[in-house]
């Protein structure tokens, strides 16, 4: 055995939890000490401002420079109580990941000492430059500066004795390098959106909210394991490794009782994230090894987002300190089911209606009804733009297996519903007289009011409605949601809009309110049915049924970003406000940039493997086998020496062939990507890489996966699947 894996798998058998920050309290008593919420808000803060960041947060108002100040003054004496020392604008750059550059709270006093200070014009914008962060072309190097402005929607929070900012990150010319910002947007032309279509139903409705709840999938693994492994420390994924004979397959794993290891981990984080106000209701096992869930109570989208990105950094924190590695890779091992974002998404109005849920009287269920069909058919309508959101090279390794959705977008929306929308779809709109209205609406009433349990999930859905709201499945685990929300946001306000648009259209031509309603929503749901699929989406027939449908899968992540360039896609960002067509573009860039650059990583690390590691382990093993081979010809004679060795000299060959593909397979890599690396555009390269580099990638793997099951268990010099995947 390896020395590095023998010491990394003596580290695994001796380690011994240990706890650090489990608070022997109720929850009540410690929750949202590190945050600056309200309560604080109210104690630090004067009146002025106090209603100054109410009105922002509730009525979308702009702070007064004035104002700021005082805020300001008030975060920072709180902060310095908690012992913060530095402060910083958190923001979330195109890279899915979150960014911060801390500035210290002391400033140089006349006397020679310092004094804490932190003005309104540091909370309320900064120039961080930040211009090494990808941009897609909206940046020149020789124009570096990036702006970041507070978003007082999420409150400010402490982490490290750091007090941490949420913000928005722009450029000089004010477009956006960021996900909040669309995201923000997207937010507000939902509700503009939704308001005007349900003040059709209640006149005072003032706003409604997306609220968002994320289920986060993860692994765990032992951090001596992990360093153990080139590929996991670098890539984050296993590029290499023969399954397991025992992985998930007797599922007695999932919903099992936790390793007592990963419930001190568990524990310790959840006594942090509830001091930073996020309500965590759910942990458990997830059906693989080593996998996990914890699912935070619905919150505010903006809001939601950035607590998901909060927990991911403090879960990497705590796990450290437990010897432990939180891996959000999609797919870091290969057989077994990959991680992904499950984000179930709603929309509830200011006086606590949840518009996704059925009622039980005819007006409320058609108002329901005008919501849900809306929904269907933006989903149908932006089906492959919403895919080109979710695909990135981690989720292409996951999505289609193991539990994870299929590559092309459905609906699922349960037999109960099915059987309404059909209903309504075949019902003539020709000659309708008042009392074939009044039927029409008791067939509408008929509808239960939608419980979890009033119909089955669908696993294989990627877009499943689940009682009172619905579940994008398809979302990775290792990304801002943002860039995915914005795109149904915006989608969705767009398709409200026009339903409003068509309602009243249809009333000033005489109809009454209700037929006017019900025309659209059996329009919508004519228009969206093909989106609509109830069954195995991971079955053959249904993929080729999609096609038929004139449903756009991925099959290949840079083709499927060419979604956002579609004249479709630029008109409803446009129309929306939400981006440019410039900021469209510059998306574009950058997901294939960053699509490339990890491939490229990639087949670095899986070259250095099988060259440096994987290739001299086999010639060391075959080498024995030779030498055993000869030493059975000397020690026995030439009569006995062919049946003897028979299975040796097979053995040899076997591996002289696998160390042949591997060294062809290596070169061919090498020579793909260089001849890939000659293409100046970062789509462009990314499609080449994608067409030629990837499938090396995976043949290699292939043979090195058949040469661990032959080489000596000894000399293997990376952990197995088996250790990996088992913590005690």
């Amino acid at each position: 055995m390896s020395s590095f894996r023998k010491r990394a798998l003596d580290e695994f058998a001796t380690h011994k939890p240990e706890r650090f920050f489990v608070e022997n309290q109720p929850v009540s008593q410690y929750f949202g000490q590190n945050v600056f919420d309200v309560e604080k808000m109210r104690r630090y803060l004067s009146a002025e401002a106090f209603e100054a960041v109410q009105a922002a947060v509730n009525e979308g108002l702009k702070i007064e420079r004035g104002v700021a100040n005082q805020i300001a003054s008030g975060m920072k004496a709180w902060a310095v109580e908690m012992g913060a020392t530095h402060y910083t604008h958190w923001f979330h750059p195109l890279t899915d990941a979150t960014a911060e550059k801390h500035e210290a709270f002391v400033d140089p006093s006349k006397n020679g000492g310092v004094f804490e200070n932190f003005r309104g014009e540091a909370l309320v914008q900064q120039e961080p430059d930040a211009s090494s962060f990808p941009h897609g072309g909206l940046r020149n190097t020789f124009e570096a500066r990036g702006y970041t402005a507070w978003d007082p929607t999420s409150p400010a929070f402490i982490i490290d004795q750091t007090l941490c900012i949420p913000t928005v990150f722009v450029s000089y010319t004010g477009e956006s390098l960021d996900q909040k910002t669309p995201h923000l947007k997207s937010l507000q032309a939902l509700d503009k959106a939704s308001v005007e279509l349900v003040q059709m139903f209640d006149p005072d409705v003032k706003r409604v909210n997306s609220v968002l709840g994320i289920e986060q999938e993860y692994f765990l693994v032992d951090e001596a394991l992990f360093r153990a492994r080139p590929d996991l420390m670098l890539c984050n994924r296993t590029l290499l490794g023969h399954t397991s004979a025992k992985d998930q397959q007797l599922e007695d794993h999932y919903f099992g009782a936790i390793p007592s290891r990963v419930m001190a981990f568990m524990k310790d984080f959840e006594t942090e994230a509830y001091k930073l106000g996020v309500v965590l209701k759910t942990r458990h096992n997830e059906v693989a090894p080593n996998q996990f869930e914890f699912a935070p109570y619905h919150a505010e989208a903006n809001l939601s987002v950035d607590h998901n990105l909060m927990m991911m950094i403090l879960m990497r924190k705590i796990a450290k300190k437990h010897k432990l590695k939180v891996i959000f890779h999609e797919k870091p091992f290969a057989g077994i089911n990959g991680s992904g974002k499950h984000c179930n998404w709603s929309m509830v109005t200011d006086k606590g209606t949840n518009l996704l849920s059925p009622g039980k009287t005819p007006g409320k269920n058609l108002q329901f009804l005008s919501f849900f069909v809306s929904v269907i058919r933006a989903v149908y309508e932006h089906h492959h733009l919403l895919m080109a959101s979710v695909a990135n090279l981690n989720n292409s390794y996951r999505l289609g297996g193991n539990e994870a959705p299929p590559a092309v977008m459905s609906v699922f929306v349960g037999r109960t519903l099915s059987g309404v929308l059909d209903s309504i779809e075949q019902m003539s709109t020709n000659h309708v007289t008042e009392k074939e209205i009044d039927n029409r609406m008791n067939v509408v009433g008929k509808i239960p009011e939608i419980l979890p349990d009033n119909t089955d999930r669908n696993r294989t859905s990627p877009f499943a409605f689940t009682g009172n709201r619905f579940e994008f499945r398809a979302v990775g685990s290792s990304v801002n949601v943002a860039s995915s929300m914005y795109i149904l946001n915006a989608a969705v306000a767009q398709q409200l809009t026009r339903f409003r648009k068509l309602a009243q259209a249809r009333i000033a031509k005489g109809a009454s309110q209700n037929e006017a309603l019900l025309e659209t929503i059996r329009e919508f749901i004519i228009e969206s049915k093909l989106i609509r699929f109830e069954g195995n989406g991971y079955s053959k027939e249904w993929h080729e049924e999609a096609i038929s449908r004139g449903l756009k899968g991925i099959s290949n992540v840079p083709e499927a970003y060419k979604a956002y360039l579609e004249e479709n896609s630029i008109n409803l960002m446009k129309e929306t406000d939400i981006l440019t067509v410039r900021e469209v573009e510059a998306r574009f860039e950058v997901m294939n940039e960053i699509y490339l650059k990890k491939l490229q990583i990639e087949a670095r690390v899986l070259g250095d493997l099988t060259i440096n590691h994987i290739i001299p382990t086999a010639i060391k093993f075959q080498n024995s086998l030779i030498q055993n081979v000869v030493g059975i010809k000397e020690l026995f004679g030439p009569e006995k020496y062919k049946t003897m060795s028979e299975r040796q000299l097979v053995a040899i060959e076997k591996i002289s062939g696998y160390i042949q593909v591997l060294r062809e397979d290596f070169h061919g890599m090498i020579e793909a990507r260089k001849s890939a690396n000659q293409i100046e555009s970062y789509s462009e390269r990314a499609m080449v890489y994608s067409n030629t580099v990837l499938p090396y990638m995976e043949k290699i793997r292939r043979v090195v996966d058949k040469l661990e099951m032959v080489v000596d268990d000894e000399l293997w010099p990376l952990p197995k699947y088996r250790e990996l995947l088992f913590l005690r």
